[in-house]
């Protein structure tokens, strides 16, 4: 994940144009004294994990509005808390936002910006090879949610090289399940490989034994995308 200086002056305006859409465009259905905010405990959310120990979103709103946080596990669970309206805004990755902005045409979800780059890689079993297309027939590979970002890329990923997912009539095991979950199976060797981000990617590497492929940044045009 790369993220430069002004990403977090720029995530403090994004906090606070988003209190001001959110009371005025909802003003029956969120409280006037609090915002509501999610996102994931990952590396890649640093962004608003440091702007909210740190205090500088607190400092940037005012100690009128209590700030709340919701951790989550993947994208596609936030969306549907925001369709359910029990969060205001949200750092979530861009499969799942574009998903709901469609799902919604636009009138439930508003994309402010991007606050962070990179932070995903996909590990395998160092025995599965994957390292070579030819062995994936057969092969459990994991993400964390279906239409997850992860998710996207991992099946853009096996389209892009000629393979296809099980359900697609391919013969690939595309598993969509927590990160957790996925840590726990690839300690048993149940799953060959996972596509995840941090720090579940370094956590598979360092205390599993896995394999780094590729940092997913390396399949990016100048090698940014956003996380």
């Amino acid at each position: 994940m790369k993220i430069t200086v002004t990403v977090f002056s720029l995530t403090i305006m994004i906090i606070a144009v988003a209190v001001i859409v959110v009371l005025t465009g909802n003003y029956s259905e969120t409280s006037q004294d609090k915002l509501r905010v999610a996102f994931f405990p990952s590396i890649g959310h640093a962004v608003p994990i440091v702007g909210l120990e740190n205090g500088i979103f607190q400092e940037e709103i005012g100690e009128q509005i209590k700030i709340e946080t919701k951790i989550f596990d993947s994208g596609p669970q936030v969306i549907e808390s925001i369709f359910a309206g029990s969060i205001d805004i949200a750092y979530v990755g861009p499969g799942p936002i574009i998903n709901g902005f469609l799902k919604s045409d636009g009138m439930d979800i508003k994309i402010l910006s991007g606050a962070a780059s990179g932070g995903a890689s996909f590990i395998i079993q160092p025995n599965s090879g994957l390292d070579s297309f030819e062995n994936f027939d057969g092969k459990r590979i994991a993400s964390p949610q279906i239409s997850n970002s992860q998710d996207v890329s991992l099946r853009h990923y096996l389209a892009s090289n000629g393979l296809k997912p099980v359900e697609k009539g391919g013969t690939v095991f595309v598993l969509n399940i927590s990160n957790p979950d996925i840590y726990t199976l690839f300690a048993k060797g149940d799953i060959d490989g996972a596509w995840v981000p941090e720090p579940w990617a370094t956590m598979l590497v360092e205390e599993l034994g896995g394999v780094r492929l590729f940092n997913e940044e390396k399949l990016w045009p100048d090698e940014q995308f956003a996380s």
